[in-house]
């Protein structure tokens, strides 16, 4: 069955100080469940989520929910925003129930633009490069990843015939959190996978036209088990995020740095120790990732070798507009602002 089928059904941790300073609990006025997220600035950003959920911000303080029109059995796992008014929000699901929906109105209204014609098909994250360029890719089907790009902002979208994205037997994605994609620069891409003996990350220096994989140290092996996200501060440092979600608390390697644009890398235990569903870098911070997952969050200001922890707060994803803004969503509608510590100098 495809990773990306898994429900996810893991309780919501208990956590030591929940809200801790780190971050301050907004009201979202949503109990869904929350996994995609796009940071626009210091006072816009948009999530979405379970039952055709989306909600914004244009202060960044007060966030408005609103549901797409006839979107309530839609699980809108990634949403990518361009301004205050323009935002496109990915469902995922098996076949039609993958889709894209898009708004230029600040989600008075939507536009259903596609959906997936593949009924064994199921989009798991997208990415753009630019306000007009963009990728997506869902779970093998007949074994190769499906792969899509755009040109027009997400209002149109060609399938690509791409090369050298075969899938291994039970590899699929996690559409944990609309990050297990990541784009860098004017054309390059990585997808990360799971679910077969090796975590894996595949990148495309074309935009998604030829693919090339490369084994990671994270653990695999299992369906819950391997990369969940991938972020790149630029062309050749990234970082890898995952782990077992049905183990949230386990120790153990759950990250990997690479230098040469994903061709090798390295193994780090990053703290929180456990699931991280999530690595985001930090505008405005050349070297400074944030990762988070039901084990809680953490910071590295080093391109991923040295974390600290921030809380144990359990977050499916976040996103950064500067080192001192930021936000992160989870279950039962959580939002949260970040109240930590400036996410640009040594400490």
């Amino acid at each position: 069955m495809s990773l990306s089928r898994v429900v996810f059904t893991a309780a919501l941790l208990s956590s030591s100080g929940a809200f801790a300073q780190s971050w301050q609990a907004i009201t979202s006025g949503s109990d869904a469940e929350l996994r995609g997220l796009s940071v626009v600035s210091d006072k816009v950003a948009w999530a979405s989520g379970a039952r055709g959920t989306v909600l914004r911000t244009v202060d960044g303080k007060t966030w408005q929910a609103m549901q797409v029109p006839d979107a309530d059995k839609i699980d809108l796992r990634d949403i990518q925003a361009f301004d205050a008014s323009t935002a496109v929000a990915m469902g995922a699901g098996p076949g039609a129930a993958s889709r894209i929906y898009r708004t230029e109105d600040g989600g008075a209204t939507w536009r259903l633009v596609v959906t997936n014609g593949v009924a064994e098909g199921f989009w798991d994250a997208m990415a753009f490069w630019d306000k007009d360029n963009g990728i997506l890719f869902g779970d093998p089907v007949k074994g190769s990843f499906q792969v899509y790009t755009t040109s027009d902002g997400g209002k149109t979208w060609l399938e690509v015939a791409a090369k050298g994205i075969e899938a291994m037997p039970n590899e699929g994605a996690f559409a944990a959190s609309g990050t297990c994609l990541s784009v860098a620069g004017a054309n390059d891409a990585w997808i990360a996978t799971g679910g077969s003996a090796t975590a894996r990350v595949f990148h495309s220096a074309d935009r998604g036209k030829t693919w090339r994989a490369s084994s990671t140290p994270i653990p695999a092996g299992a369906p819950a088990r391997g990369v969940f996200s991938v972020a790149f501060l630029n062309s050749k440092d990234g970082f890898a995020a995952g782990g077992d979600y049905k183990q949230a608390r386990m120790a153990g390697v759950n990250g990997a740095y690479t230098q040469d644009g994903g061709a090798s890398w390295t193994p780090v235990e990053v703290a929180p120790a456990g699931y991280l569903s999530v690595v985001m870098p930090v505008p405005g911070a050349p070297r400074a990732l944030v990762a988070a997952g039901l084990a809680g969050s953490g910071y590295s200001l080093d391109g991923g070798r040295k974390w600290t922890e921030l809380d144990k707060t359990p977050v499916n994803t976040v996103g950064f507009a500067s080192p001192t803004q930021g936000w992160a969503v989870g279950p039962k509608g959580l939002v949260m602002r970040y109240a930590g510590p400036a996410l640009n100098a040594a400490r």
